[in-house]
């Protein structure tokens, strides 16, 4: 046990005592937070604001929390919830700002802080007020920089873009379970690429676009991979900084330069992952900068003077109702696929993947595991098996010997854990009982056992 330890734990006991004491219990997160306990932290923030679901600290405490894990959906989440509740204070319209940046709003961004400081000098932050490029907080913030034209997106050094192509090893036997959302990518992506000559022969072209969408960690990076390693094609893997650019015109060459890539290296599977960020609705934006990103990257993948001939185009999202509409018409993101959390058969398939190598006793009972772990996703089942074991080392080191890992650990470690997937399932049941159109998200529904 570290030094600090017993510190936080008499901090902790302090907050049991006087449970509604919310300047407690920020200090115990603060403290949890930095000694890197994110998720620690995130628990006590959660738990507290069942108790005090009004406390605006205890909401931009966890706000401030999920922006420290890069959780970017679920804190704009809670401060676009003070925002329609007019409950947006100084320090929140700060972390918004942020969150704005990390974006790629960079316009939003300054004029969010410029607001916030304009109410609060005190919560002025000279470091992102650097990053925003406005200097003094005070001063405009000049569109004209270095004789160059400010488009809104975060910096990037043109000179050292890449992206690189792949090859993957893995397939989907190493993805566990979703049969279903396997066989949607079967007809749409692999049977075109092994049955070319027939495709060719009714003046089929093989390519095309699928949008992979669902809650955070359920495995749609990994999916497309798989589905790379499947076909044996080439893999490019594209985020959010291998596109942007703040300088006008950079970002639609960099788009560019990737799809002729990924044309120079057919059959390829080409994966933007948060493709809201780049695809993102016009309507909803106030700069043509990034209209003309999305008028580029809807004519690139039409393949309007390139043919995209063997490019196989995939796009990862947690909000697909964030994205234009445009890109859900035929021969764009024309097959929306949902990937839910893993089954109970396929938990029980991902425990024993990330199980592997691990002292283990020799029968255990996975499926008993998986039992209580319903709506976790891959990314919780491999929180589950660290946590499990980060508390046998805690033993060994305290006994002098190892211990193999047992059922009755991973249920213990299973109870006291929480699916990260039900903020997401309570935004995404909304849009699709609500905004349902076409029944683009009809899976949701059914997921969710909701009848329509």
């Amino acid at each position: 046990m570290s030094d600090i330890d017993p510190a936080i734990e008499a901090i902790r006991q302090a907050v049991k005592l006087a449970p509604g004491n919310v300047d407690l219990i920020s200090h115990l997160c603060n403290v949890l937070m930095e000694n890197g306990k994110y998720e620690d932290a995130e628990n006590e923030y959660r738990e507290a604001l069942r108790q005090l679901p009004a406390s605006e600290t205890l909401q931009l405490g966890l706000a401030r929390c999920y922006y420290l894990q890069s959780k970017n959906s679920h804190a704009m989440s809670i401060l676009e919830t003070l925002e329609s509740q007019k409950r947006m204070f100084p320090k929140a319209m700060v972390l918004h700002a942020k969150l704005l940046y990390r974006d790629g709003d960079v316009s939003s961004a300054v004029a969010r802080y410029k607001d916030a400081i304009d109410r609060d000098e005190d919560c002025a932050d000279s470091d992102f007020a650097s990053l925003l490029g406005i200097g003094d907080w005070g001063s405009e913030s000049e569109e004209v920089v270095d004789g160059k034209m400010r488009a809104g997106f975060v910096e990037q050094d043109t000179e050292s873009f890449d992206t690189s192509v792949e090859r993957p090893k893995i397939s989907f036997a190493d993805v566990g379970g979703m049969e279903s959302v396997k066989e949607d990518i079967r007809l749409k992506i692999i049977y075109p690429l092994e049955h070319a000559e027939m495709y060719a022969a009714y003046g089929k072209k093989v390519g095309g676009g699928i949008l992979l969408y669902g809650a955070p960690g359920c495995g749609k990076t990994h999916l497309a991979r798989a589905t790379a390693g499947e076909v044996k094609a080439t893999f490019i893997s594209v985020g959010i900084s291998d596109v942007l650019d703040m300088w006008i015109g950079n970002s639609e060459r960099n788009l560019s330069e990737i799809f002729d890539r990924a044309r120079a290296n057919t059959p390829c599977v080409l994966f933007f992952d948060e493709v809201d960020a780049l695809g993102a609705s016009r309507s909803d934006m106030r700069q043509s900068a990034g209209r003309h990103l999305i008028n580029q990257f809807l004519s690139e993948m039409d393949g309007v003077e390139k043919s995209n001939d063997g490019v196989l185009v995939i796009g990862a999202t947690n909000a697909p109702w964030h994205i234009d509409t445009a890109f859900r018409r035929p021969g764009r993101f024309d097959q929306v696929i949902f990937v839910p959390p893993p089954d109970e058969a396929a938990r029980a398939e991902i425990l024993e993947m990330h199980l592997a190598g691990k002292p283990q006793e020799d029968k255990l009972d996975l499926s008993k595991v998986s039992a209580k772990l319903a709506d976790f996703s891959g990314a919780d089942l491999k929180a589950i098996v660290d946590r499990t074991v980060e508390g046998k080392l805690q033993d060994a080191i305290k006994s002098g010997r190892p211990s193999p890992i047992s059922t009755k650990d991973l249920i213990a470690t299973a109870k006291r854990a929480t699916a990260t997937t039900r903020e997401w399932f309570a935004t995404a049941r909304n849009h699709a009982v609500y905004s349902n159109q076409g029944g683009t998200y009809d899976d949701i529904l059914k997921y969710l056992k909701i009848k329509k």
